[in-house]
C-alpha cells in the first residue's frame, strides 16, 4: 500500500527504550549537594530563610512576645511558599532542558 511505502521510506522507527539518564559516578552527599545548589540556588536559600524565621519565631514565643511570634509564623509560611515555588520552578526548568 502507498501508506506503508511512505512509512518505510521515512526511515527506521524510533527506539522503544528511553534514552539513558546521566550517571554521576561515586558522587557523595557533599558533591551532590553542591551540584544541586548550583542547579537551583533559590531552594537552599529559601530553606535557610525558613529555618531562620522559624527559630526567631520560637525564641519570640519563649520570651512571651506573642505578637512577634505570630508575625514570624506567618513569615515562615511565606518563606516555605517561596521555597516550594523555587523547587517547582527548578523542576520545570530541568524538564525543559531535558526536552531539548
Amino acid at each position: 500500500s502507498p501508506l506503508r511505502a511512505a512509512a518505510m521510506a521515512a526511515g527506521p522507527p524510533p527506539p522503544l527504550e528511553p534514552s539513558p539518564l546521566p550517571v554521576f559516578s561515586d558522587e557523595g552527599f557533599g558533591d551532590k549537594f553542591l551540584r544541586k545548589t548550583r542547579e537551583n540556588p533559590l531552594v537552599p536559600l529559601g530553606c535557610l530563610c525558613t529555618i531562620g524565621i522559624l527559630t526567631y519565631g520560637l525564641i519570640s514565643f519563649k520570651r512571651g512576645n506573642t505578637r512577634q511570634s505570630q508575625l514570624m509564623m506567618r513569615a515562615r509560611i511565606l518563606a516555605q511558599g517561596f521555597t516550594f515555588a523555587a523547587l517547582l520552578g527548578g523542576m520545570v526548568v530541568t524538564a525543559m532542558k531535558s526536552r531539548k
